[in-house]
């Protein structure tokens, strides 16, 4: 049995120590012993198989923002309903009702947002000023 703080904790410190070890002796290695080619293909950037094309500098749809905070609200809703499911026996009733105004203060918003056009990704912006 340990009887001091160095004893309890010396084997997750020679852990840690081994794993920066092996770590940083295969990036030495590979470093050491691996082959630097560079040829204009390697050098391009590369996503999804596709040649790049255009700026970096594209501006984003401000929609892709709002379906991404919809996605996070409703992400944070089923966390919320994990934990009232699993007391839901003991307060009864009571869970029932809150957790029902819970879903429909969020439904409200979701279909506030889908009546505003948020979730249509198809339509094109219209310019303003213009029917």
């Amino acid at each position: 049995m340990p009887n001091s703080y160095a004893q309890v904790y010396f084997p997750i410190l020679l852990q840690v120590l081994i794993a920066m070890a092996i770590a940083g002796g295969m990036i030495g290695a590979s470093a050491l012993l691996g082959r630097r080619v560079h040829n204009p293909v390697k050098d391009q950037p590369y996503e999804c198989g596709v040649d790049p094309q255009g700026s970096t500098r594209e501006r984003f749809s401000v929609k892709f923002y709002l379906v991404a905070m919809i996605f996070i609200l409703f992400d944070i809703e089923t966390v919320f309903l994990y934990p009232w499911a699993v007391v839901y026996r003991e307060l009864k009733l009571f869970a029932f009702f809150e957790m029902f105004l819970f879903v429909a203060l969020i439904l409200s918003g979701f279909f506030y947002i889908w009546k505003k056009g948020a979730l249509a990704w198809s339509v094109e912006e219209q310019p303003r000023g213009k029917p």
